[in-house]
């Protein structure tokens, strides 16, 4: 048992312990700062002319959590197992729980594992692990990328009339971003070619004829790539006829409007044999 005070004289040398009261009725001692170490019993002892009293008080300290170890953030290939580890210390002891920040926010563990079988490219994102118990709570996160192959859509066959603009547009799911190849036939097509341009931005990209030719007519093929593969799709480039619609002359609207009221009126010639 460590003496903190013995009447007036300090016998402690911790300097957070300090005499607050001293009198024949009460005798108080404070303790700042109090962390574990302080929890524990303690026991004031009074000397009377018969003999001594004592009475003790129980300190039981409380901490609040404290995550100590975490998961750093992660990058990984599509299916994949994937392990994350969040402990914290705290009196009570906190309870630990996982939960993928989406908008479900399902709870995805209650545990300090949070284990992650053949992940997909669903469950990438930022994870969230919690300590909670009942002073307080301490919250912090892990990033999930998960990489996979590109996926492109289907490609659109595209109509258009000699001279005019003509865009092809392909655009591919990819982690990390695809980049693009565009070919006419089996032969790679490239941007600096003259009255073309290929312009790729994200997931997109686009195939530009600013004056189309009959030479630009055919079947194109856009290819994605990343590291963990390619994928392709298919595009037509046809022609639409230029044939204009001429409004009718007026003599047209007057014959017009004359075989109308014959019509109207049965106004046949009579057919000689």
């Amino acid at each position: 048992m460590n003496i903190l005070y013995a009447g007036e004289d300090k016998w402690s040398v911790d300097p957070r312990v300090s005499l607050v009261t001293l009198n024949q009725d009460e005798f108080t001692i404070k303790i700042e700062s109090v962390d574990m170490a302080d929890e524990g019993q303690y026991v004031c002892a009074v000397q009377t002319s018969s003999r001594p009293r004592t009475t003790s008080v129980h300190i039981l300290v409380q901490v609040p959590p404290k995550i100590i170890n975490l998961s750093k953030d992660l990058v990984v290939n599509e299916g994949s197992n994937v392990t994350l580890m969040c402990s914290a210390s705290g009196k009570p002891e906190p309870s630990i729980s996982w939960r993928l920040i989406s908008a479900s926010g399902d709870v995805a563990s209650d545990d300090e594992y949070l284990e992650i079988p053949s992940i997909s490219r669903q469950r990438a994102g930022t994870y969230e692990c919690s300590a909670v118990n009942d002073i307080d709570t301490d919250v912090r996160t892990v990033d999930i990328t998960v990489n996979y192959a590109p996926s492109v859509s289907e490609g659109r066959d595209v109509g258009v009339t000699l001279g005019q603009r003509g865009v092809l547009e392909c655009e591919a799911d990819a982690v990390p971003e695809a980049d693009f190849e565009w070919y006419k036939d089996d032969r790679r097509v490239f941007g600096d070619f003259d009255g073309l341009e290929i312009v790729t931005s994200g997931s997109l990209s686009r195939l530009t004829f600013f004056n189309v030719s009959d030479g630009d007519y055919g079947n194109y093929t856009c290819v994605a790539i990343n590291k963990l593969g390619s994928s392709n799709t298919s595009f037509l480039l046809y022609g639409e006829s230029s044939q204009l619609l001429v409004p009718p002359s007026f003599s047209q609207i007057i014959h017009l409007f004359q075989l109308l009221c014959c019509l109207a009126h049965r106004c046949f010639p009579s057919l000689s044999a």
